[in-house]
């Protein structure tokens, strides 16, 4: 579905990506997971194509992104970032149908894809008019995953979306976008620096730590035959916090 070999970055003197080769398999979640500055959300932009990379290749569905198929490829890519990223001056129903109306649809089309997404995440119709400011912080998430998906892509590629929400809010959306991917079967890349959010979404993780890939696997690979001691030590630390919780409520 989709693949990088020997893609890099740098801006200035700064390595933000080393050389990387990474392969996603069709119809799983591949997170990519690590500190803060590790190079993930960087990856994350040069797949979607806002960013050229200064070298290697980018492969999506046999395809390999270059300027004149950026607009058509970028098409087949759902993109969700931290806080929904709304436009402010757009409603729920503009934000949602943006793209659909560039791209023609007409109208009976459009109203019927927005109100099967809005089914999907379970935003009631009657927000449809109201603007980001006026909604809350989950429901900002849900209006961005529809945007996102409003064009059908096959890829859909997440940015910590779910990073700002308060922890209730954030444990219903995990539960609602994992019963979403699996039902439309999407290929997903994720960024989340929460090892168990990783861990409840990823078929497979990558872990990355200044600008390159330390280990790829599921998360038992990871905790049980760590490929270096930074993995081990990233492991622990997310760890603690609830080793501490529990030994509060023991």
């Amino acid at each position: 579905m989709l693949e990088l070999a020997g893609v890099s970055k740098r801006y200035d003197a700064v390595l933000a990506l080393a050389p990387t080769d990474l392969s996603v398999a069709a119809a799983e979640t591949t997170v990519l997971i690590g500190p803060s500055g590790c190079g993930k959300s960087t990856l994350l932009r040069l797949i979607a194509g806002l960013v050229r990379p200064d070298s290697g290749k980018i492969i999506v569905e046999g395809i390999p992104l270059a300027p004149q198929n950026l607009i058509a490829l970028r098409q087949r890519m759902g993109y969700v970032i931290q806080e929904g990223g709304l436009f402010p001056h757009f409603s729920v129903r503009g934000n949602v149908t943006l793209m659909a109306r560039h791209l023609g649809w007409d109208r009976a089309r459009i109203e019927s894809r927005l109100r099967e997404l809005a089914g999907l995440v379970r935003l009631p119709a009657e927000l449809f008019g109201r603007f980001p400011a006026e909604l809350s912080g989950g429901q900002r998430q849900r209006v961005s995953l529809m945007r996102a998906l409003m064009l059908d892509p096959p890829l859909l590629l997440l940015d910590e979306p779910l990073g700002a929400l308060d922890p209730m809010i954030r444990y219903e959306l995990q539960q609602e976008l994992k019963a979403i991917f699996a039902q439309l079967a999407k290929t997903v890349v994720m960024v989340t620096h929460d090892i168990a959010e990783a861990a409840f979404f990823g078929h497979r993780l990558v872990l990355m730590r200044e600008g390159r890939v330390v280990q790829q696997g599921d998360i038992r690979e990871l905790a049980r035959s760590p490929a270096d001691p930074f993995v081990e030590q990233f492991i622990t630390a997310q760890r603690g916090p609830m080793q501490q919780l529990n030994e509060a409520l023991a």
